[in-house]
């Protein structure tokens, strides 16, 4: 017997197979202090390493004005990111709301920008945990093994800690998280009281001709230090990915989202004062573990080992935390079935363990192919890391522009959670994430990785306009943007079942501007 269609804005939906979302279940574990964990744990490693290079863009002076414009970004992304993810409390988060708002190909490019950041991001951590791993064992243990066996090693470890339980990750990354802030305050109480710092060392860079020792390469290059600034809290915006596992998504996401904010801004302009303060603006541009200079500086390098061990226990926490976003981002975007079905299933712990160790798998081999390439020179952290940045200011913008046609288009959606920056708020942070995505573009040492991310659309694009339109389900994610909101907490209300039916049993308008309302419907005031 066929399966029921429905064709929507130049897709196609088909009848999921007896028991697809059985095979695809999550389980509710999370409150406002997991997902507060989580939010911190994803960022924190941004605090011990990454951030300091954009020092050397633009001085002291430039990398404090780009924290600033940060800050205001992530205020106007998370709250905007909120409402959205109050009114579609789903696992689909960004790919979710740009769905909803652009269309199926507005979600498939802004779910595929998001599983670039966050496999990259992850890529990165391991990379740099491996680093520091090998640091230690080194100099306490007195073996040293090669860069790719390390990376096995915490992919294993980590998509094991995921794969076991929600509830475990959840607890994880609060204890990392708590642990890691501590880290970071004992640091800082030892440099306030060490006598190392001196406001002198936040400006001992030599200006340019004509330049001042506050920006001492002039304006411009606050541009390219935007997206080193971005490592003081890029990863808090996965929080919506959690919201099939939150006890109360639409309270405890926003709650979360705004506490997590808070502790990272605190923890950044520590870091940035007191370890620069401390190491010296010029040493800190170029350093590659500026915390761990900051701290040997204090005590010595008779504590090293110690101290890399401090910088590891940061790094981890972001390992995990990154791990769990590309998990459920892949997940959330097979289930769909823009990504091939067999990514999104669960198994008896109800964790997406296929899409885990696919997302490791990629990771992996894409270190061991920038490595190769770049040879002796040692640019597989910096290249994967800016595939990360440029993929997150693409999902950024996307989701503001998203958030600006749901407020437009449907002003009497129900939004259990309100921006208090409204569409003000979005169009601002879109336009940051705008001014970073250009700044990319123009900064060679970008270049790389935009070729990389290119050549990755260009074939996903492809794939799914020659075969992964026709083969869509009608996930939670999709319900909701066909129905016009008709389905909106896949978990109160089930998933698939009658909503499904008689979705794919209607005829289905497809609407040239993207926005998907079948006859079916009678509320198109709702999304």
């Amino acid at each position: 017997m066929a399966k029921d269609t429905l064709n929507v804005s130049g897709v196609k939906y088909t009848t999921a197979e007896s028991g697809y979302f059985d095979k695809r279940k999550l389980t509710r574990t999370a409150g406002v202090w997991g997902l507060w964990g989580l939010a911190v744990a994803a960022v924190i490693s941004g605090d011990f390493s990454g951030w300091n290079f954009g020092i050397d863009f633009a001085g002291f002076g430039g990398m404090l004005i780009a924290f600033a414009i940060l800050v205001v970004m992530y205020y106007g992304l998370i709250f905007s990111i909120g409402e959205m993810a109050s009114a579609m409390p789903h696992t689909g988060g960004a790919y979710s709301f740009s769905r909803a708002a652009m269309g199926p190909w507005g979600g498939f490019v802004t779910g595929l920008a998001e599983t670039i950041e966050y496999v990259a991001t992850t890529a990165v951590i391991v990379y740099f945990s491996a680093a520091y791993a090998d640091s230690i064992t080194s100099e306490l243990l007195g073996f040293s093994m090669p860069a790719w066996v390390w990376w096995v090693i915490l992919y294993l470890l980590f998509i094991g800690l995921n794969t076991a339980g929600a509830s475990i990750s959840f607890k994880f990354a609060i204890v990392v998280s708590i642990i890691s802030i501590g880290i970071l305050l004992v640091f800082s109480v030892m440099a306030a009281t060490s006598g190392l710092f001196s406001w002198d060392n936040l400006f001992d860079i030599a200006p340019d001709a004509g330049q001042s020792a506050f920006l001492p390469h002039g304006v411009f290059p606050i541009l390219f230090a935007l997206p080193f600034a971005m490592w003081f809290f890029l990863g808090i915006e996965e929080l919506p990915l959690a919201a099939e596992e939150s006890h109360d998504p639409v309270r405890d996401i926003p709650r979360a989202g705004l506490w997590a904010r808070g502790t990272l801004i605190v923890t950044g302009l520590l870091v940035l004062f007191l370890n620069t303060g401390v190491v010296g603006a010029e040493a800190t541009g170029v350093a590659g573990e500026p915390l761990l200079d900051g701290f040997r500086a204090i005590v010595g390098d008779g504590a090293a080992a110690v101290l890399a061990l401090f910088a590891l226990i940061g790094l981890l926490a972001s390992l995990q935390g990154i791990m769990f976003a590309y998990g459920r981002n892949m997940y959330s975007l097979s289930r769909a079935g823009y990504y091939p079905k067999f990514l999104s299933l669960t198994g008896t712990r109800q964790t997406p363990w296929v899409a885990l160790v696919a997302g490791g798998v990629i990771g992996f081999v894409a270190l061991v192919i920038v490595d190769a390439a770049g040879g002796s020179t040692g640019v597989a952290g910096a290249i994967v890391l800016n595939i990360a940045v440029w993929g997150a200011v693409l999902a950024y913008l996307m989701q503001m522009v998203a958030f600006v046609i749901l407020r437009r288009r449907f002003p009497n959606a129900k939004r259990p959670f309100l921006s208090p920056w409204g569409v003000p708020g979005a169009v601002v942070a879109g336009a940051i994430a705008a001014l970073i995505f250009v700044g990319t573009l123009i900064n060679p040492a970008f270049l790389p990785a935009i070729i990389a991310i290119l050549v990755v659309y260009v074939v996903m694009l492809a794939i799914f306009a020659l075969w992964g339109r026709h083969r869509l389900i009608l996930s939670p994610e999709e319900e909701y943007a066909v129905s016009g909101g008709l389905h909106g907490d896949p978990q109160a209300e089930g998933y698939g079942g009658a909503v499904e039916s008689e979705l794919l049993a209607s005829d289905g308008v497809d609407e040239p501007d993207g926005v998907d309302e079948p006859d079916v419907v009678d509320e198109p005031d709702r999304v």
